[in-house]
């Protein structure tokens, strides 16, 4: 679908539009009828046929509305809802094309917002918003120009009433736009704020700083808590302050009829009707007041989906990427995640074809930055990676990652069966390759003891399974996707012993099959053995080569060589 016409609406929509106005001009001819009853009466005209034909006008307008109201309602509700569905499929694909760097916390929220709160809000404002504000609308055209008809200093009265709504809605509306779109960036922090404490919420209990402690949360909230006080503190004021005006319209429209009616101008049945509709059309424009700055916030949230739905997204590059070797290759490449404060400067190294690269460095010195410039998850600033002599910049991630298994430290995996988690890797796979993969991976043994097998739901994220069997897991999806490229980042961490071997022993499982291995350690020892040692410090490559040459040359790597041997003593 073109993203022009994502939040285009359909026929039914117009068509539930046009039945909301017919509604209310017919709502506004029942005050007709009451004033043609009051008249009769008072002149002594009312009898048995008139009084049937009036009750039998009532009732045929209330069947006629009745009808109107249905179709209207039900031609809304579809229409919206078809229009929503469009604008959700679009954002779910689009999702899927906007580059993962902005995929970020405060990012991740704001996508939540948009995709569930915001699209909801849109629809509420396609299936019944509209339909409410248009009807009211037309019913307080249809009181004004009838009560104009019947005596016109009621009718200007009236008018004033309305046209008052104006600058109201003006100071409404300035404080939506400030308040409001403050209002929505600080729910969709608070979003993220409270995914990622729900998701850790087993670690910060751990610690003790689970709920009230955990400052994060209860600042965030705290500060959502406030705009909408401040919304509603400077919102209220401005339609509490219209109403107190609209209402003085029955007074005023009490003493202007009631000089005319006593000068003989005006008649006793049109000085009741006018003295008395002030009270409806007065409750009328409130609501059409609360209405609209209703309407003018949740158009905040169409502004919303409207900036994912034109976001940039990544080059679909036409251009086949299959290169005829997988080496992967830096050239003097920058990045930084914050502007002005880099993370890697000028990192310049290839990972051979077929062959060991470990990156090895003190914490925070850029080494997963690199495995995640690989697999695309950011773009440099400046310099070159390639695969096979191809630089990647400018091809889609998608095409990238189909020569790339992951093994991260931080397993991700779905609310679904142990099978079906690993089968993400190859859809294609069968059950015989999944258990296959598994086995290779050390998961074999430990699934088949569960109660299901294979089929045993792991719930959200693993949380069923230990640390351990959670990477065991990742290392079978990863051998069952058999990419030629495989990135390691420190797959051995944060494990116990028994785990850490069983892990250990999956991945020389992994190394088996000859691909380009790209791997980060925490333990020396682990990638001794490796075909090019890679070493970072401060987000700089600082030495490189094998085990025995950077021991020879006694720089930093000597030195981390030589604290981990006394560690081990």
């Amino acid at each position: 679908m073109d993203q022009s016409n994502v939040m285009k609406k359909n026929g039914r929509f117009y068509f539930a539009m046009v039945l909301h106005v017919l509604e209310g001009m017919l709502s506004g001819c029942n005050f007709m009828v009451l004033y043609l009853s009051i008249r009769a009466l008072l002149e002594d005209t009312l009898n048995t046929k008139l009084l049937f034909t009036l009750t039998g006008t009532l009732a045929l307008i209330f069947v006629v509305r009745l009808i109107i109201y249905s179709i209207g309602y039900t031609q809304g509700q579809i229409g919206g809802a078809e229009v929503s569905k469009h604008i959700r499929l679009f954002l779910g694909d689009k999702i899927k094309k906007i580059p993962l760097s902005r995929f970020t916390k405060a990012q991740t929220g704001e996508y939540i917002n948009v995709v569930t709160s915001d699209v909801n809000n849109y629809e509420s404002i396609l299936t019944h918003k509209s339909g409410d504000i248009i009807k009211n609308i037309a019913l307080s055209l249809s009181l004004i120009f009838f009560v104009s008809t019947v005596y016109l200093p009621a009718g200007l009265i009236l008018l004033v009433v309305y046209l008052m709504l104006i600058p109201a809605l003006w100071f409404s509306f300035r404080s939506v736009k400030k308040y409001g779109n403050e209002k929505n960036q600080i729910l969709a922090d608070n979003v993220s704020n409270i995914v990622e404490y729900i998701t850790g919420i087993q670690t910060f209990r751990s610690y003790g700083i689970g709920g009230t402690k955990n400052k994060t949360v209860t600042d965030s909230m705290g500060a959502y808590s406030n705009i909408s006080y401040q919304y509603e503190k400077k919102v209220i004021p401005i339609g509490v302050s219209y109403n107190i005006i609209v209402w003085c319209s029955l007074p005023a429209m009490v003493l202007v009829a009631g000089n005319a009616w006593v000068s003989g101008l005006l008649d006793t049945a049109t000085f009741i009707m006018v003295s008395v509709l002030p009270i409806f059309a007065s409750k009328l424009a409130g609501t059409i007041f609360i209405d609209l700055t209703s309407y003018k916030n949740l158009m905040i949230s169409k502004r919303k989906i409207n900036k994912v739905i034109f976001e940039e997204e990544e080059p679909e590059s036409t251009v086949p990427f299959m290169p005829k070797n997988k080496d992967v290759c830096f050239e003097d490449v920058w990045f930084s995640y914050v502007e002005n404060e880099p993370v890697l400067t000028g990192v310049s190294f290839t990972a051979e074809n077929e062959e060991l690269t470990a990156i090895v460095g003190d914490s925070g010195s850029g080494k997963s930055t690199i495995l995640n410039l690989i697999s695309k998850y950011y773009k440099p600033q400046s310099g070159k990676i390639c695969i096979g002599g191809i630089p990647i910049t400018e091809i889609a991630s998608e095409k990238v990652l189909e020569l790339i298994s992951m093994v991260d430290q931080d397993v991700f995996l779905f609310n679904d069966t142990i099978k079906n988690n690993i089968r993400y890797a190859r859809p294609s796979a069968t059950d015989i390759e999944i258990i296959q993969a598994c086995k290779l991976a050390n998961c074999d043994a430990f699934i088949r003891k569960l109660e299901k097998g294979y089929d045993t739901p792991i719930g959200e994220n693993g949380s069923q399974l230990s640390g351990g069997e959670r990477q065991r897991l990742s290392i079978a999806r990863a051998i069952l996707k058999n990419s030629p490229i495989l990135l390691l980042d420190e797959a051995t961490a944060s494990l116990d012993i028994e785990n850490e071997l069983a892990v250990k022993d999956a991945i020389r499982n992994l190394l088996k099959e000859k691909k380009t291995v790209i791997m980060i350690a925490h333990t020396l020892s682990i990638v001794q053995n490796a075909n090019k040692i890679v070493v970072v410090s401060n987000g700089r490559i600082i030495e490189q080569g094998p085990h025995e040459e950077l021991l020879q040359k006694q720089g930093k790597y000597y030195s981390m060589w030589k604290a981990e041997e006394e560690l081990a003593v």
